[in-house]
């Protein structure tokens, strides 16, 4: 890993504001030109993203430092039922400088706004990472017998503005949320991410192969000779994903999507711009054994949705599409390849700890992030929505 943890997904900055910040509605037009000023942000701070999630009501927001522009967020606001008034949850966002000595300046004209709209409760997911944790870290955590948390492993970095936003916001009202169960749009606090560009630029297929553990460098090429083939599909090869979806999600205990969220999510995205979204289809043979979906904003690129087939699982088709993806990340300028969420146990009987060891076989880090984070404005109304979250 070049000595060093790699690249980083640091926090949104912009240039250095000497007038008061004003927070009020933006268009879409004016919310994705400034993502596209931007080296990075968060596909669930794309107004794309408000269309996809249709059982909300979305808006942008922009803040202004006299007339420039030099902030945005999606809002994606739910009802109380019948109450009318709304939590305002902006997921990983907004899109702010972080870095900023006074938060207070940039988060107090958007709550005032938020507030002035109805809302209960506001929820926020600061885009700052609080530490890093490298693959061998981790993995020498998971043979710990006395670990059982990722949280409990000494960091092998701190993030300083990370912490010191979370220490701004746990002064000032907001409170952290918890990582497992809660708010049923929340977002994973751990991630696990791939840099791939190092101090000398991008890194090559031997570097990062280098960087993963035995058993993937291993798959990897037990799928290339059993002859797994990896390509991309359109729209139309969702109807061949959607199945493989469906069987992994029986498999592994969780509710599937519908195939209309993916066409939706398709149609949204490609629609903000052609390489937002892609589809990865590994075959075998003829047979779809695994299908993934992978999204991109400037430099980051996510892994976002994966199936595999129960049959032909020798033929290692999620890791060859894994692989593929990487190198397309790469190839196509992102400087991160982010397998996104983890949960931080490091229990061998835990049976998310196969997920977490799957992704530290890649030879990345782990991420805490600061995290979501709750405003309640309305002490009643956030208390009853809590209890209708907890019954639904």
């Amino acid at each position: 890993m070049h000595g060093s943890l790699g690249a980083r997904r640091g926090p949104v900055t912009s240039r250095p504001v000497t007038d008061a910040l004003t927070v009020r509605p933006i268009s879409d037009a004016e919310h994705l030109a400034f993502l596209e000023t931007r080296p990075a942000a968060s596909f669930l701070q794309t107004p794309a993203w408000g269309r996809v999630k249709s059982d909300w009501r979305a808006q942008s927001l922009g803040w202004y430092a006299g007339d420039q522009l030099v902030g945005a967020g999606l809002v994606l606001h739910r009802s109380l039922p019948g109450i009318g008034r709304t939590l305002a949850y902006l997921p990983e966002g907004p899109v702010i400088d972080w870095t900023a000595d006074d938060l207070r300046a940039w988060l107090a004209p958007m709550v005032a706004v938020l507030k002035a709209e109805g809302a209960f409760g506001i929820r926020i997911g600061p885009p700052v990472v609080t530490r890093r944790w490298r693959a061998a870290t981790v993995k020498s955590g998971l043979a710990d017998p006395v670990l059982d948390r990722l949280g409990d492993v000494p960091a092998d970095a701190t993030e300083p503005v990370g912490i010191r936003v979370t220490t701004h916001l746990g002064a000032n009202g907001w409170r952290q949320q918890g990582t497992a169960g809660g708010f049923a749009a929340g977002q994973p606090r751990y991630v696990f991410q791939v840099p791939l560009v190092g101090p000398d630029g991008p890194r090559s297929d031997d570097d990062l192969l280098k960087a993963m553990n035995q058993l993937w460098r291993r798959n990897i090429k037990k799928a290339a000779k059993a002859g797994v083939k990896v390509r991309t599909g359109g729209r139309a090869d969702l109807q061949s994903f959607h199945p493989l979806y469906a069987e992994t999600a029986a498999r592994d205990h969780f509710t599937p999507r519908p195939l209309a969220y993916f066409e939706t999510m398709w149609d949204q995205l490609v629609g903000e711009r052609p390489d937002r979204m892609s589809l990865y289809l590994a075959e075998h043979e003829g047979d779809l054994v695994a299908a993934t979906t992978l999204v991109r904003v400037g430099g980051h690129s996510w892994y976002s949705y994966g199936a595999s087939s129960t049959a032909k699982r020798d033929v290692r088709g999620s890791n060859a599409v894994q692989w593929q993806m990487m190198r397309d990340a790469r190839d196509g300028g992102a400087t991160v390849y982010d397998l996104r969420g983890i949960t931080d146990t490091l229990d061998g009987d835990d049976p998310h700890v196969g997920l977490v060891t799957f992704k530290v076989g890649t030879g990345g880090e782990a991420v805490e992030h600061a995290g979501e984070w709750d405003l309640p404005l309305s002490r009643p109304l956030y208390a009853a929505f809590a209890l209708w979250l907890r019954r639904r």
